[in-house]
C-alpha cells in the first residue's frame, strides 16, 4: 500500500483527491495535515511513499498588501516542506503548480515555452518551482505538475463567472476561442497516474479536448435547464474590449497548451460536456 501525505488541509484539490483515491482503499492510505499554524513542522514524514503540497494562495485579489503572502505561502512553505520531505525519507514530492507560470492570457503555450510570469501568484510558484527542483535525487523524486483552470463541483474560479452570467442573462456572447483546461476528477487521474508511474519532472496535465467558452456555456445552460442565446453581436464587442481588458482575455482568449501531452489523455475519465454538467 503506497502511503501518501496530503499537505494542506481544507483545500479543493487536496479534499478532492483524498476522496478519489478512495476507490482504491486496498492500494492507497492518505493523511492530509493542516499547513497553517505550523504544527506540521513536528510530524514525521518518514514512511510516506509521497508527499502531495498543495496548500497555497489564490482565486484572491493582488494587493501591495497582500503580496508577501503569496511568496510566504505559495514559495517559503513549498520549498520548505520538500526539504523536510527529503530529509526525512518521503519518496517523492509532487507540487501543485499553475499555467499561471508562464504569465499568458492568450497565445499558445509548447513545452519550450519559457517561463514568464507578470503576477505575484505565478511568480511565486515559479520560484517554488525552482527551489524544489535541484532537491530531486535517485531516492527523492519531485513532479511539478503545471494545470490550467482547474473546474469541478464546488470550485473557485473563473468558471463560477461563466456559471453566474448564464444564470443571470439568457443571452451570451458567441467566440471562436479555444482554451486549456482540466476537471477535477481528471485532475486527480493525472496526479494518481504520477504515483503510480513515479514521476518526475515538469508536467502539463490538461482535458482531453480545449473548451470553447460559448460551447461552455450553452452546456451550462442545459445542465441548469435553460437556454441560451450565443449572440454574434455581443461577441463582437468582447472580442474588441478583450483587446485592452484583462478579464475579458482570461474569458474569452484562446489560451492553450499544445505538443505537451505525453501519455495519450489517459487520466481522462471525463469528456468536456460531461464534465461542465457535472460542475453545475
Amino acid at each position: 500500500m503506497k502511503r501518501i501525505l496530503i499537505t494542506g488541509a481544507g483545500s479543493y484539490i487536496g479534499t478532492s483527491f483524498e476522496t478519489y483515491l478512495r476507490q482504491w482503499a486496498d492500494a492507497y492510505s492518505t493523511d492530509t495535515v493542516d499547513m497553517i499554524d505550523g504544527t506540521w513542522r513536528k510530524m514525521d514524514f518518514s514512511g510516506y511513499d509521497a508527499v502531495f503540497h498543495v496548500a497555497g494562495i489564490a482565486h484572491r485579489k493582488e494587493t501591495e498588501e497582500n503580496r508577501r503572502l503569496y511568496y510566504e505561502v505559495n514559495r517559503d512553505l513549498a520549498i520548505e516542506t520538500a526539504k523536510k520531505a527529503k530529509a526525512e525519507g518521503a519518496g517523492a514530492f509532487l507540487l501543485l503548480s499553475s499555467m499561471s507560470v508562464y504569465g499568458m492570457d492568450e497565445g499558445i503555450i509548447r513545452r519550450q515555452t519559457v517561463p514568464a510570469p507578470v503576477s505575484n501568484y505565478g511568480i511565486s510558484k515559479l520560484q517554488a518551482e525552482e527551489g524544489i527542483l535541484p532537491l530531486a535525487s535517485d531516492d527523492f523524486r519531485v513532479c511539478i505538475i503545471r494545470p490550467p483552470m482547474v473546474y469541478g463541483k464546488g470550485c473557485r474560479g473563473n468558471f463560477n463567472t461563466v456559471v453566474s452570467l448564464v444564470k443571470k442573462s439568457p443571452v451570451f456572447p458567441r467566440i471562436a476561442n479555444r482554451r486549456s483546461m482540466i476537471h477535477i476528477d481528471n485532475l486527480c487521474g493525472f496526479v494518481k497516474l504520477a504515483l503510480d508511474r513515479e514521476l518526475s519532472g515538469i508536467y502539463m496535465p490538461q482535458n482531453r479536448e480545449p473548451m470553447n467558452t460559448s460551447q461552455m456555456a450553452g452546456w451550462i445552460a442545459s445542465a441548469l435547464g435553460r437556454h441560451v442565446l450565443l449572440d454574434p453581436v455581443s461577441g463582437a464587442a468582447v472580442g474588441v474590449l478583450r483587446k485592452c481588458n484583462r478579464t475579458a482575455r482570461k474569458a474569452f482568449g484562446t489560451l492553450l497548451y499544445e505538443d505537451t501531452e505525453e501519455f495519450g489523455y489517459s487520466y481522462c475519465t471525463v469528456s468536456a460536456e460531461e464534465s461542465v454538467r457535472k460542475s453545475v
